[in-house]
C-alpha cells in the first residue's frame, strides 16, 4: 500500500500528472488530497504540491539529484531506474540502498522477507537463511557490547552449522 506523499498515512487518492511527456504520480491521504485540491491551480501538480506542503523545496532540484548519483559499474542513475523499473547490474542495490529501503518498505511494508517458505524447500536452505539472520544479530550484539547475547547467538550458529555438516555426510 502506498503512503501519502506528505505524511506517513496510507494513500487513498492517487494523482497521475502528465507534463511535457513526463509522468509523475502523487499519492495522498484523505486530508492532504482535499488540501491539494483546494489550492489554486498552479502550472503543474508538482509545483502545487511543493507550494502547498514544501514551500521552500524545489522539485526540479530534487529530480536533478536523482541524476547525480550513478552506479560506477553500469552508469545507471536512480531516475533511469525509476523510469525503466529495472537496474543495470547487481551493484545498483548497494549504490541506491538508501533510496531503495523506503521504496521497499512502502511497497511491501517491510524490508525483509517475512513470508512462507516453499514446502519443498530443503532443510538446508531454511538453515542457511537462519544462519544469515543469526550472524547479523551476532554482529549487532558485538557492536553494542552485549556479550551474553553474542555468546548465545554463537552457540546457536555452531549448533546449526554442525547440523548442516551431519546432513551433508
Amino acid at each position: 500500500m502506498k503512503q501519502c506523499s506528505v505524511c506517513s498515512k496510507p494513500a487513498v487518492y492517487h494523482v497521475t500528472a502528465l507534463k511535457e511527456g513526463n509522468v509523475s504520480e502523487l499519492h495522498f491521504c484523505e486530508q492532504h488530497f482535499h488540501d491539494y485540491m483546494s489550492k489554486p491551480d498552479s502550472s503543474s501538480p508538482e509545483e502545487g504540491l511543493a507550494e502547498a506542503f514544501f514551500p521552500e523545496s524545489n522539485i526540479e532540484d530534487e529530480l536533478s539529484e536523482e541524476d547525480e548519483v550513478r552506479c560506477p559499474n553500469c552508469g545507471i542513475s536512480y531516475r533511469e531506474f525509476r523510469e525503466a523499473g529495472r537496474f543495470g547490474c547487481p551493484h545498483d542495490y548497494v549504490v541506491f540502498r538508501d533510496r531503495l529501503l523506503p521504496l521497499l518498505e512502502n511497497i511491501h511494508n517491510d524490508t525483509e522477507h517475512r513470508g512462507k517458505f516453499p514446502k519443498r524447500a530443503p532443510l538446508d536452505s531454511k538453515n542457511q537463511y537462519r544462519l544469515i539472520q543469526l550472524r547479523k544479530e551476532l554482529t549487532a550484539a558485538v557492536e553494542t557490547e552485549n556479550y551474553e547475547q553474542a555468546a548465545s547467538l554463537r552457540d546457536q550458529i555452531q549448533s546449526i552449522e554442525s547440523d548442516l555438516e551431519q546432513a551433508n555426510e
